[in-house]
């Protein structure tokens, strides 16, 4: 009976967990380049003595989830959107993370961002000269037209990575990374739309038909704590006599 007990608030916070992972998956279906993130879980046995019968939920780290979102035009030049499996490099801390937000962000210095984060290019943050216009290229070409000049030219290069059979997760900016702590490798295959933003990749609907899923799974664990607890009383009543 006690062991019905862990058993069912183990899977009861377990499917709490799921409930605050869906929320925040429904609250960011609006959310350019959002990855909706998918909670893992596992069994683990209690351990102790006696037969092996006790068995508790036990909450893995989260995963993302790695579809394509909906791409929409924009028209705007510094707005870009991944093809693929590919991500943009922004810097975090003395490393970098990726992001599959592309809506770019210029500093009066010329310096490069997204969401407030670094833009990296294959020298490093990217930062642009004085111009009059700018220009993304498919394969993550930055060309600029310099104040007075008549011909583009090109700056840098966004560092574009390929997260293909990587296993990602997300840090406490909302960034992903890889779960195991290296770079992802820049791959000269990965490409880019230009003048274009993609969308979250989280289906509304989805989420709502899992959450009312898991809205029963914990009602159906409250009914077994209940039950273990009503037949807790009754051995307690066969031993008092």
């Amino acid at each position: 009976m006690d062991k019905l007990i862990f058993t069912a608030v183990s899977g009861a916070e377990r499917t709490m967990r799921a409930q605050q992972v869906r929320a925040n998956n429904l609250a960011n279906a609006d959310t350019p380049g959002f990855r909706a993130n998918i909670e893992l879980a596992s069994v683990q046995a209690l351990g102790g003595y006696g037969y092996d019968d006790v068995h508790l939920s036990k909450t893995e780290a989260d995963t993302i989830s790695t579809r394509a979102g909906v791409v929409r035009e924009t028209g705007r030049p510094l707005d870009v959107a991944l093809n693929g499996a590919g991500f943009l490099a922004v810097q975090w801390g003395d490393g970098e993370a990726y992001t599959r937000a592309g809506a770019i962000d210029i500093g009066a210095d010329g310096a490069l961002s997204v969401q407030g984060r670094a833009l990296l290019g294959e020298g490093g943050a990217i930062v642009l000269p004085p111009h009059t216009a700018v220009d993304i290229a498919g394969d993550g070409t930055i060309s600029v037209m310099p104040e007075g000049g008549t011909l583009m030219q090109v700056v840098d290069r966004l560092r574009l990575v390929n997260a293909e059979g990587a296993e990602l997760t997300k840090n406490e900016a909302g960034l992903i990374v890889p779960r195991g702590g290296d770079p992802l490798p820049a791959d000269p295959n990965v490409t880019v739309r230009g003048r274009a933003l993609e969308g979250s990749n989280v289906s509304a609907i989805e989420e709502m038909v899992a959450v009312m899923s898991l809205n029963r799974s914990f009602e159906m664990q409250m009914k077994l704590f209940k039950a273990s607890d009503n037949m807790n009383e009754a051995g307690n009543r066969l031993i008092g006599g």
